[in-house]
């Protein structure tokens, strides 16, 4: 049997050549930790912890202070709760941060959750049941509305019956565009997180796409159709369209396309092609947020460079667009 870690000790022409994606090694497993990144999150931890504690399958959550100079880490002292565990990383930065509580962590699925979003109730349990139903998959992971900074639902992507996202092989189409967008609801399995490396440091944003990319590079995935996380958008997101613009986040499409493992499970002469969507994707993504915020003219400005990019794409983006103005 070869595993994940014989994957990556392959020279990269080897792995170019090999025509048949090796299965990886995985087990039973029922132990979820929880690494939640902090930093001056004192308004929303104590209710993100909340949920998490909720969890009756969480077996340990492991909170990574980043450096925060507000109440984040007192409010998180005061909670007594043995599966609660508190960390320092010293401002290294949020991919750091989950890196060293993955290193921690003893669970054999790691969730990684936002100091400032919510787990759903029975959303642990519901990707359990789907990793029992999936023991090839290397993640599983659901779907999630939006809340704003108060808590309040915003999204109605509960409109959406009978959405279906890829499961099995989906690197090409992951590739394209990160259909996960939020780690909070994955379960990654522990083992292929530590084989593939974790998050790259080197990426400001968009770390968890080029991360996914890397284990689906190694193994399958597998979806759960369930809202499972409240995904807040508030003025402090990382991906706010008030304060990153698409040229941001273009540094890791280029690490995915320059990722000798990601390069080597993808389909012949389909990179260009996939790259292009990404750029796309992403780019359409910046508008439908600036729609969010009441940044219609920046939303504009998007379209405009998805029409430079592929007329063809134009029409699909902007419906996109529209309807993210309606929280879908």
């Amino acid at each position: 049997m070869i595993t994940a870690e014989d994957i990556l000790e392959l020279p990269a022409s080897a792995r170019v050549a090999t025509p048949v994606r090796p299965p990886l090694q995985v087990g039973s497993t029922h132990s979820v930790s929880v690494v939640i990144p902090a930093k001056n999150v004192a308004a929303y931890i104590g209710e993100t912890l909340a949920s998490a504690l909720a969890q009756s399958e969480v077996s340990e959550i492991i909170v990574v202070d980043d450096g925060s100079t507000d109440e984040t880490v007192a409010i998180v002292g005061a909670i007594r709760d043995p599966r609660l565990y508190l960390m320092s990383n010293d401002s290294a930065g949020v991919s750091a941060a989950r890196n060293l509580g993955a290193r921690h962590a003893g669970g054999e699925w790691l969730l990684f959750l936002d100091a400032d979003d919510r787990l759903r109730p029975g959303a642990v349990a519901a990707l359990l049941a789907t990793a029992r139903e999936a023991p090839r998959a290397v993640l599983v992971y659901g779907d999630y509305n939006t809340i704003d900074s108060e808590g309040r639902q915003i999204g109605r992507r509960d409109l959406l019956k009978g959405r279906r996202k890829p499961s099995g092989d989906v690197l090409a189409r992951l590739a394209s565009g990160n259909f996960i967008v939020n780690g909070g609801i994955a379960l990654a399995r522990a083992e292929a997180f530590r084989a593939i490396g974790g998050f790259d440091t080197s990426l400001r944003y968009c770390e968890d796409w080029h991360c996914w990319c890397r284990l689906a590079a190694i193994g399958e995935f597998e979806f759960a159709p369930k809202l499972l996380l409240d995904y807040r958008l508030h003025t402090a997101n990382t991906m706010n369209a008030a304060v990153r613009t698409p040229k941001d986040f273009f540094p890791a499409i280029a690490r995915v396309f320059d990722d000798g493992l990601i390069m080597a499970r993808l389909p012949a002469g389909t990179a260009a092609g996939l790259r292009q969507a990404a750029e796309i994707h992403l780019v359409t993504y910046s508008a439908m947020q600036a729609v969010r915020f009441g940044r219609y003219r920046q939303a504009i400005g998007y379209l405009w460079m998805v029409a430079q990019r592929s007329l063809k794409a134009l029409p699909r983006a902007t419906a996109r667009t529209a309807l993210a103005r309606f929280g879908i």
